[in-house]
């Protein structure tokens, strides 16, 4: 029914730890949306805490499987590549279709214009 029985002691406290590491910092990410005051701060506290909250969830589920079964499994490395991908992709098109509205209708909230390049 369930390996866990199975799982050694010492996979079971660094699994424990990876996955109560993972859930805090994804919830520390969530209240970071929910505190922070307007929709370009809140962009990115649960961005970086839904990849790195993830990518521990994975290792600690990493760990777990591949003691279970005695063998390196690693099909949690797409899951955290996908995650790793899409989510600062998702937040680049969040803010620019934000930042595109706000500008338009003449919003205070939007950031000013981009400032010019400087050389070096």
């Amino acid at each position: 029914m369930s390996g866990a029985p199975e799982l050694p002691l010492w996979a079971a406290i660094l699994v424990s730890f990876l996955l109560v590491f993972g859930a805090l910092v994804t919830l520390i990410g969530s209240v970071g949306l929910w505190r922070l005051p307007d929709f370009y701060a809140r962009l990115h506290a649960p961005s970086l805490g839904a990849t790195l909250g993830t990518g521990a969830i994975l290792i600690g589920s990493m760990v777990c499987f591949s003691v279970l079964q005695g063998r390196p499994l690693i099909h949690e490395v797409l899951i955290g590549l996908f995650v790793t991908i899409t989510t600062p992709v998702t937040l680049m098109l969040l803010a620019s279709a934000s930042l595109y509205r706000d500008r338009v209708e003449g919003n205070d909230a939007a950031p000013g214009k981009d400032p010019e390049p400087t050389e070096l």
